[in-house]
């Protein structure tokens, strides 16, 4: 505390008369002692009396300024009472309520004897919100970003959050050099205009994508596994990729889980170091990684210390084995295979911990599957938040568990991800709590919905069929019941398509899935004289039979009727004599049968990410009632891996089919007909057994028949071409050989030709271009081995599109 004293001309008199005269040691003594009494008497004289601290009492008190708020309003937040004696430190709490209320740009009182004088000046309120210079990012967009809102009070604070917001969403658009100014416009009644002046910057694309420290895989292949992409040249004009910079994080995880599934579990990402260009314009990206060394599953065991496991049937039950490269995965589903298996046994409360020992010599990692027992704690029930729309047991189906049941950790976990595979929520939360008592969970889910349905118009292209126009409306959660619907039409210039599909994933509440497809097509074959008019029934259930394997059974009614057309003859030709003829005038064909289809996917929980193999078999009998009694028969095996540190794919496939009526004879309608979907290198109806009699030049019989039995197997490499990743070009060749033969008997005759078992060789070369509109796929093909007249088709492209 300062204590500044002022002292008068009188005092300072008496202080200058003190020192006249002759001075003598006494004298100085007393003088000394009286100017010392003189100051401490003046400084007690100067202090304040703190009996006599300054108080107001007011009588009356006066609000100015105030268009809005409600005197009584204003004097709540200053808390003083007319009558009530207040200090100056209650004054200055008053004077800091009012203006912390936050509604007043200004607060000044002022005690004017009784009377107390309360100024303030109103914050104006907001007429309207506008947002200027954006392009990027609509209005309706960024209302949903900012806080202030219209008819409320206008707070400068308020405004400068939202600036910062706006210019977050930006940056998140790729968006870095945005800028975001407030600015209000004065209006009459105390209102203004809040306006964002928004400068929305140039995109900044991430230039360059490279890895510093990676031996084993390139930069080419570990762009791939990103979510961030670098920009090209072309993809300037088609799409840019821009950076934000919470991706990275994103992709930092990416690569560790691409490292750590295959057998690196020592990868790190050290540093990612992201650098401007010198315009400013674009990062260079860099992610220093350390690779570790290659680890294997050494031995495999499973330990239990409880006397009701049997240590023995568990180990039976694993699928890994030693010499397997090392993957968390193939870990966590040993170990829901596990506690599976003692659900299945009746075994509660089993919990299986992994113990891994590491062994740097030989570079193995030994893992103890170890059955131990849990708590005993039990679901006492599952809260389902948020489904507006979604019904509640849609949501509780994912759950392989119930009120009651013994509380699984991992299950848990595993339904969450079922839940986020539907795609019927943009978030999904699943946590669990503390019930009623230590032993009961109450597991909480916490969802929020999105749009499941679509309404779109969208055309496509192929080498066989042309353009074609394509509506379709589609629903993957129709009336909130988790059910699929789709209904599309499309027309091209050779046939009409018109399809209803609808699937219920969970019929009758288990994991039962019943389908049911319905379609009706029309076909105008301009490379063969005959049109068609199909119309389809087909319902089907399809269920699991093993880990990998499903069935689905289905019933089929169908009908076809097909119209000989030889527009191109003369009209005094008479070709009722010829094939297509004969069966065409079979008239509308019924057909009614059963059949099945076996699926086997080993990529479905595999221990190898880089190879996989998928198989199919079905069988389809016919004579259910109808018009015709067949068995049909069709398999088909497909085997994919990738070399040379996963920089090669090579795919092989083999199928075939066989067709065998037992009433009357088949149809072309009925038999296989082979074309580039296939085999590639010819058209749809281009190889196989044919109906060909030019004895009469101007009326010469070129008719595709079909056959009833076929074979193909098709081998294919696809590797990169050294162009940056960011085009998406990839190369690759190709091996077809195939064919399709036999008829039934009574067609045998001098004009059908190749109905024997001949096959026919092709190679090519393919460009695969992976564009924002869709897949691409040009195929150039040679036939090494042909008949004379077989249709051969040397290049084809299809693309698929919707707008």
């Amino acid at each position: 505390m300062h204590l500044k004293v002022c002292l008068g001309e009188p005092m300072i008199a008496a202080f200058s008369a003190l020192g006249r005269g002759p001075v003598t040691t006494t004298a100085r003594l007393r003088r000394a002692g009286a100017f010392i009494f003189l100051v401490i008497a003046m400084a007690f004289a100067a202090l304040p009396d703190q009996a006599e601290a300054q108080t107001y009492r007011f009588s009356n008190v006066r609000i100015e300024g105030n268009q809005r708020i409600e005197p009584a309003t204003i004097l709540s937040y200053a808390g003083i009472a007319r009558g009530q004696t207040v200090s100056a430190g209650q004054l200055n709490d008053a004077y800091q309520n009012i203006l912390g209320s936050g509604l007043f740009e200004t607060v000044e009182l002022e005690p004017r004897g009784n009377t107390l004088f309360i100024r303030v000046t109103e914050f104006p309120t907001i007429n309207r919100i506008s947002f200027e210079g954006n392009r990027r990012l609509d209005d309706e967009v960024l209302e949903t970003v900012v806080e202030s809102r219209s008819r409320r009070v206008f707070s400068a604070a308020v405004a400068e959050r939202d600036a910062t917001r706006i210019a977050e969403a930006y940056n998140t658009a790729g968006r870095l050099a945005a800028r975001v100014t407030p600015r209000i416009i004065r209006r009459s009644d105390n209102r203004v205009d809040l306006v964002f002046e928004i400068f929305e910057g140039d995109l900044v694309e991430i230039e360059r994508i490279g890895f510093v420290g990676n031996q084993v895989y390139s930069d080419r292949r570990l762009r791939r596994v990103l979510e961030t992409k670098q920009a090209g040249l072309l993809r300037a004009f088609i799409r840019r990729d821009t950076f934000v910079e919470d991706r990275i994080e994103f992709d930092k995880q990416v690569l560790r889980d691409f490292y750590n599934s295959r057998g690196y579990v020592d990868f790190r990402t050290t540093a990612v170091n992201a650098e401007l260009t010198r315009e400013r314009d674009g990062y260079f990206l860099t992610f220093n990684v350390y690779e570790g060394q290659q680890f294997r599953f050494g031995e495999i065991t499973t330990t239990t210390e409880l006397p009701d496991v049997d240590a023995d049937e568990f180990q039976d039950a694993l699928r890994v084995r030693p010499g397997v490269i090392y993957s968390p995965t193939i870990v966590e589903n040993s170990i829901a295979r596990l506690e599976r298996l003692a659900i299945q046994k009746g075994l509660n409360f089993i919990r299986v911990e992994p113990r891994i020992t590491r062994n740097d010599r030989d570079l193995t990692l030994d893992v103890e599957f170890a059955v131990v027992r849990g708590p005993r704690v039990f679901v006492e029930r599952i809260d389902i938040e948020g489904n507006a729309t979604t019904l509640d047991r849609v949501v509780r189906r994912q759950f392989k568990i119930v009120e009651g049941d013994p509380f699984n950790p991992r299950e848990i976990r595993e339904s969450a991800e079922r839940i986020r595979a539907l795609g019927f929520f943009s978030n999904a939360d699943i946590d669990a709590r503390e019930g009623s008592s230590p032993d009961q969970v109450v597991i909480d889910v916490n969802v929020e919905e999105q749009p499941t349905g679509s309404l779109s118009f969208g055309g496509a292209f192929s080498t066989n069929n042309g353009f074609s126009l394509v509506a379709s409306f589609e629903e993957e959660n129709f009336l909130g019941r988790g059910q699929r619907l789709s209904f599309s039409i499309s027309g091209a210039q050779d046939n009409r398509i018109y399809r209803l599909q609808f699937a219920e994933p969970a019929f009758l509440g288990r994991d039962l899935e019943f389908g049911l497809d319905v379609g009706y097509i029309e076909t105008d074959n301009q490379n063969a004289n005959y049109d068609t008019r199909l119309g389809r029934f087909r319902p089907g259930l399809t269920f699991p039979v093993s880990e990998r394997g499903r069935l689905n059974l289905y019933y089929l009614a169908e009908t076809m009727d097909m119209d000989a057309d030889y527009e191109d003859l003369s009209p005094s030709f008479d070709a009722s004599g010829t094939i297509i003829s004969r069966e065409a005038a079979q008239g509308d064909v019924w057909t009614s049968a059963l059949g099945y289809n076996y699926t086997y996917d080993s990529r479905i929980n595999g221990l190898n990410p880089n190879t996989g193999f998928r198989l199919q078999f079905g069988q389809e009998f016919a004579g259910l009632g109808g018009d015709s009694k067949f068995i049909r028969t069709k398999a088909k095996a497909t085997f994919e891996t990738k070399i040379a540190n996963e920089e090669v794919t090579l795919r092989a496939s083999i199928e075939g089919g066989m067709l065998n009526f037992r009433n009357g004879n088949s149809r072309v309608t009925d038999r296989f007909m082979i074309g580039n979907s296939i085999m590639r290198g010819f058209a749809p109806d281009g190889i196989g057994p044919r109906e060909f009699d030019n004895s009469d030049p101007n009326n010469v019989i070129d008719d595709a028949l079909g056959g009833n039995i076929y074979a193909v197997a098709k081998f294919e490499a696809e590797f990169p071409l050294g162009l940056p990743e960011e085009y998406g070009i990839r190369g690759g060749a190709f091996y077809d050989v195939g064919s399709v033969w036999g008829l039934d008997n009574t067609f045998s005759s001098s004009n059908v030709l190749y109905e024997d078992q001949s096959f026919r060789h092709v190679i090519g070369l393919s460009i695969f271009w992976d564009t924002p509109i869709g897949p691409l796929r040009f195929n150039f093909s040679k036939a090494l081995q042909k008949e004379e007249r077989d249709d051969e088709q040397k290049f084809d492209v299809t693309i698929s599109t919707r707008f």
